[in-house]
């Protein structure tokens, strides 16, 4: 109830769509329910791309750099908001404005790729557009700052209630 009422105050009327969590976060009720917010996990990110989020809560934000899943934040999460089996589930979007995608040569986000999830095949007398593997991709976020459009999100996936 508290959730769904955070939700609405906010303007949004379900889960998921906004920043995702950091690393191994519970699903959203549960860490809401757990997270301190003390800032440690912010505090121990080598990245720094977990930052203070709505309410004070932990957010990541992958505008500057990716998550190597080193584990820091999860040893300094004292209530155990982030103490997941998986990392995350993110979804990767690519927009229309994808510079690729509107003709133009570009290949920063597979350059930035390091789990190859990102391809662009050679096309003979055309422009690559990015192939995306969702099996091969870890969600790390590497290849969502270096887009010069901003045309890459990753997003918490929404999980059916």
């Amino acid at each position: 109830m508290r959730l769904a009422r955070r939700l609405l105050l906010r303007g949004r009327l379900t889960e998921g769509g906004g920043a995702p969590r950091p690393p191994w976060a519970l699903d959203e009720a549960a860490f809401i329910e757990r997270c301190s917010r003390c800032d440690a996990c912010i505090r121990r990110c080598p990245e720094g791309i977990i930052r203070r989020g709505d309410g004070g809560f932990p957010e990541v934000s992958f505008s500057d750099s990716g998550c190597t899943f080193c584990g820091r934040c999860v040893s300094v999460c004292v209530p155990h908001a982030l103490a997941a089996q998986r990392p995350w589930q993110l979804t990767l979007t690519i927009a229309e404005s994808c510079i690729a995608k509107r003709g133009s040569v570009c290949m920063s986000c597979a350059e930035a790729c390091i789990e190859r999830a990102l391809r662009l095949p050679l096309v003979a007398g055309g422009v690559a557009t990015p192939q995306f593997d969702p099996q091969r991709c870890s969600g790390c976020g590497f290849c969502v700052g270096p887009c010069p459009s901003g045309a890459i999100t990753l997003q918490q996936e929404v999980t059916a209630r």
